[in-house]
Parts: C-alpha cells; structure tokens; sequence
C-alpha cells in the first residue's frame, strides 16, 4: 500500500509518501516547508496562509520525488489534531480535495501518536517503547497499555519546544529557535541554577523562562544561558522517561518530535537508557520534525487494522488528546 499523508498542525505544512513494506515503513518521499514569521511566535491565521500557498506545490514535487503517479496512490492520510485550528483545516481540506478528486479513501490521524509510530514503523526493534514526545506546543512521556497509548506524565504549562522558542524571542533570536539555542549552548561555560519543576510524573517550564529571562536582563552571557536552559530542562525530561520505564518495566526508550532533533538532549537520554539497560531509538532528524511521512505511515496501520473513514465525517480536534485514540492496530 502507498499513502500520501499531509501533515498542517503547526508552522510546518509537510507531504510524505511511504510504502507499507509488509509492517514497516518506507519512506519514499518527504518534503517539508515551514513558515517563518517576520516578528515574534506563530501565527495561526497567517501560518494557514502560508499552507494553502505551498501545498499543492508540495504535493506535486512528494509525487516526482517519490517516482510514482497519483494512480498508484491507495490512500490520503491528514493530520486531524492536535494543533493550530486554520492550519489544521488547510491540512484537511487539502487532503478532502485530494481524496475526492483521486477517488482514494481518507483517514484523520493523530498527530502525537503519528510520532511514535514513525519510530516504530522505521526503526528496526524498536517495538514497545517508552516515548518522550518533545515538540513545540507538546512535551509527553507516552507508553502503549491496555488498547491506548497512555500518558504517563506531560507538561503542566508549555511544550519545551515553547520554552525554547519564547525565550529566544525576548532574546531576539530568530523563529525557531530551539538550533540556535542549542549552537549557543554548546558555548556556554557557567550553569546558572533555574526552576526545575517536576510535580509527580509532570513538568512545568513557565518558571524556569521567567528566571532564565532575569538572567538575561541582568547582562549575564547569552551562551551561558542557553547552556543553562537545555541542562535543567532536558535534566527534567530525562527523569520523567527514567521513572516511566522503572513504572512500565518497558527496556526501550524512543525520542521524537522536533526537540528530539537536539543532540544534547539526545545524549542525556541515551545516558540514562544504558544505565538503565534498556535501549535506545531515535529516527532522522526529518522524521523528528512534523512532516508528512509519518501522517501516511499511521493512516495505513489504521486503515490495514478496519478503520474506516468518510470525507464528510473528516473533523479536526484541536485538543484531540494522545490518550483519546483507541490502538486498534496493536494487540
């Protein structure tokens, strides 16, 4: 089966195309453009603008580098939630279009279980993993029990990816500025002691960006901060994955979403997963970042598990939770 998926929740407006390699994934096209503000975080309106603008376009070019014709498209596959309302509704509406006019069938996906099951589909052995899902507006320690991909801890305020991005905005860095913040970083030579928040399983950042501005207005170094900021929160994240796999008594780890693209933050799971003796998957960077291959990847383990759906019953969820689908497609 190939599926072309369109991943819109966010700044990303992506288009992926896999083949189902009897119960793995192949990626065979992936191509991503991501919408850059003049001035200050996203926003939703302009960043759906942004969409409606590339993908058709993108569409095409999925297509030509995939070495395929539409005909040998078996099915659409969209993000259906979380994230941003207009950005979603440009995702979906593209792919009603693309479904209907293909005559193709259509499946909603979740954006945060699409994360995971990239991991899963392209990795080899990574089979039941604890999941530490860090992206923008999400930060969620994940694992499958009983029919459903269970949050075993999550963020109380904002996404680490949010963090990140908002204190490089009062910084002036550019949007996003999580690459930056981690090339500063690797600079930086004090730690400056911050928050670190972490309330049973949860965490919670807005504390840890306020003092780390205060830093800042103080005329403390920039590098320093930034060093500062990845050590305390990936610290934080590391623990709550730590304590999810002592509680699950899972032995394998898996980091995605765009934050997991950070190799400092990579490491320090790395660290932890070896102590621990469990092992430890991260995908390629392009699959880290929302794109569109991993929309296509999870329409088809729905759609191969029965799961059907109609072009007019094609909803987004803005708040369509990770807890709140049920994995049909696993046992």
């Amino acid at each position: 089966m190939i599926c072309l998926g369109i991943e819109g929740t966010a700044h990303s407006i992506g288009v992926g195309i896999i083949r189902d390699m009897g119960g793995k994934c192949e990626v065979i096209s992936n191509v991503i453009k991501i919408y850059h503000p003049e001035k200050g975080g996203i926003h939703p309106r302009e960043a759906a603008n942004h969409h409606a603008n590339h993908i058709a376009d993108l569409i095409r070019e999925s297509v030509e580098k995939a070495q395929i014709d539409f005909t040998n498209i078996d099915l659409i596959s969209f993000s259906n939630g979380p994230g941003l309302g207009p950005c979603l509704r440009t995702a979906a509406t593209a792919a009603r279009a693309l479904s209907l006019s293909l005559k193709k069938p259509i499946m909603g996906v979740n954006h945060c279980v699409a994360h995971l099951e990239i991991g899963r589909g392209t990795l080899r052995d990574c089979m039941d993993p604890v999941l530490l899902y860090t992206s923008g507006a999400n930060t969620q320690v994940i694992a499958f029990a009983e029919g459903r991909y269970r949050v075993f801890g999550e963020t109380l305020d904002i996404g680490i990816g949010n963090c990140l991005d908002k204190f490089g905005r009062s910084v002036g860095l550019e949007f996003p500025s999580g690459p930056k913040i981690e090339k500063l970083a690797s600079l930086g030579k004090e730690y400056f002691e911050l928050p670190y928040s972490i309330k049973g399983m949860d965490i919670a950042f807005s504390g840890l960006l306020t003092a780390a501005e205060n830093f800042y207005s103080n005329g403390e170094k920039l590098e320093d901060i930034c060093y500062s900021i990845q050590e305390t929160t990936f610290a934080a994240l590391t623990e709550v994955t730590e304590r999810a796999i002592a509680h699950t008594e899972k032995d394998e780890v898996l980091l995605g979403g765009g934050v997991a693209a950070n190799k400092r933050l990579r490491d320090m799971v790395q660290t932890m997963a070896k102590e621990r003796g469990a092992s430890f998957f991260v995908p390629s960077k392009d699959l880290c970042i929302d794109n569109g291959a991993m929309i296509a990847w999870l329409g088809v383990l729905m759609y191969n598990s029965g799961i059907r759906m109609k072009v007019e019953n094609s909803f987004i969820d803005q708040r369509f939770r990770t807890d709140m689908v049920d994995v049909s497609w696993r046992d």
